[in-house]
């Protein structure tokens, strides 16, 4: 199963994710980096994988020929990541 990155529902993927799969929920591209086993955001390039390409985009879909679905998708972008920790760092009490 997958989770979709966006709207967090699960969703049974495509055998086979193509660059123009969508969630059938939000619409959200599938083929995307935060749909990858490989995104990570402490690597260089955001990516595991050491001979992939610079991704601009990571929530659209794009043409990675490394990309792999995550055992766990779902992952959080870079703004909610950020926005939690600015939200941990400023708690009060």
């Amino acid at each position: 199963m997958l989770i979709c990155h966006k709207c967090q529902k699960e969703i049974e993927p495509p055998e086979r994710v193509g660059r123009k799969d969508t969630c059938p929920f939000c619409g959200a591209e599938l083929h995307c980096c935060f749909n990858c086993k490989f995104y990570d955001l402490s690597a260089h390039n955001k990516c595991r994988e050491p001979n992939s390409e610079w991704v601009s985009d990571r929530e659209k879909g794009n043409f990675c020929d490394y990309f792999s679905l995550a055992d766990k998708a779902g992952k959080a972008p870079e703004a909610k990541v950020a926005r939690t920790k600015a939200e941990a760092l400023f708690k009060k009490g």
